[in-house]
């Protein structure tokens, strides 16, 4: 095998001024290479300088769902052990509710009411602060959901969410009765439109703090799309926004929008990537920006919840 570096072997050096010369060669190489990579870090438009990634807590089944409230606080989700967990400001770790329907993706309304996707019974719930749940969604149009995944309220009312099928061991169902698909919920939380029904499996869902524009992962087709948001809630303009699925999806003050799964990989407003953030985990299910200055981002991946210091900060949509 070739050295990575250039070794000295001047013959007039004897072994030990040899060896003693080349570790020195060796160290000054190794410490150009870190001072490259704080260069790099230090040129990132939306990484805080120096700033890596922390692992918070972990030993949990799959983390998933992150979502932020009005004061900072981050909830998600551990999936499998039916619970949703609250990350306080005060980095303080609590089960917020428990049982939890399976819920899965997270979002809060501008009244503080947490509606999570609860995967168990395919159904959209609306959680007050005291952890009471109310049943919002339960079928469309007669038929049996496949599985609310994410969801995003969208700025002035009403709420979009997607419904792909994955099934799960505990469910006590029929087979799928339905296409995939993207549901709006109308300000009156009673009237339910499908508005996408032409992707393989729909999951990750943000949109723009302005209400104008609508981002859809379909994870299935390896695709994430955008639209523009009309005032009835419907879709126009869909256009390919970048060559990448997601899990699940957030967007920070820049309009930069984050996509999961081998890691968080970011892209600006034009679809261009302009960071990729690296997670030791098999999987990286979601993100969200969290924190009292909303600067700090928080990953849930696999049996872990992570953050990482930004430059940008996410924005909020009500």
């Amino acid at each position: 095998m070739t050295s990575p570096f250039p070794l000295y072997t001047d013959p007039h050096l004897d072994l030990d001024q040899r060896i003693e010369t080349n570790m020195k060669h060796c160290i000054q190489l190794l410490l150009t290479i870190v001072c490259a990579a704080h260069v790099l870090a230090a040129d990132s438009k939306i990484i805080a300088h120096d700033a890596t990634l922390q692992r918070l807590a972990g030993d949990f089944a799959f983390t998933e769902g992150p979502a932020c409230d009005g004061a900072g606080n981050v909830f998600f989700t551990d999936q499998p052990n039916d619970r949703i967990l609250k990350w306080s400001v005060d980095g303080k770790l609590s089960t917020f509710m428990q049982p939890c329907g399976r819920a899965n993706g997270l979002s809060f309304d501008p009244e503080g009411y947490l509606w999570a996707c609860a995967d168990e019974t395919n159904q959209l719930w609306r959680v007050n602060p005291a952890g009471k749940a109310t049943v919002v969604v339960k079928d469309y149009q007669g038929k049996l959901l496949n599985g609310p995944n994410d969801v995003w309220i969208r700025p002035g009312g009403g709420l979009y969410f997607t419904d792909p099928y994955y099934k799960r061991p505990y469910w006590k169902r029929g087979p799928k009765e339905m296409g995939e698909c993207v549901y709006f919920l109308a300000p009156d939380y009673k009237t339910l439109t499908r508005v996408i029904d032409d992707m393989k499996q729909p999951n990750g869902i943000i949109g723009t703090p302005d209400g104008k524009l609508l981002y859809v992962a379909d994870i299935g087709a390896g695709k994430t799309y955008r639209y523009r948001i009309q005032p009835d809630g419907s879709l126009q303009e869909k256009t390919l926004f970048c060559e990448l699925g997601s899990d699940g999806m957030t967007i920070d003050s820049e309009s930069n929008i984050y996509l999961t799964g081998k890691g968080v990989s970011v892209f600006d407003p034009s679809g261009n990537k302009i960071e990729q953030i690296d997670v030791a985990e098999p999987w990286t299910a979601n993100v969200c920006f969290g924190g009292k200055d909303r600067q700090m981002l928080f990953i849930t991946a696999s049996k872990s919840l992570y953050s990482m210091r930004m430059k940008v900060h996410g924005v909020d949509s009500q």
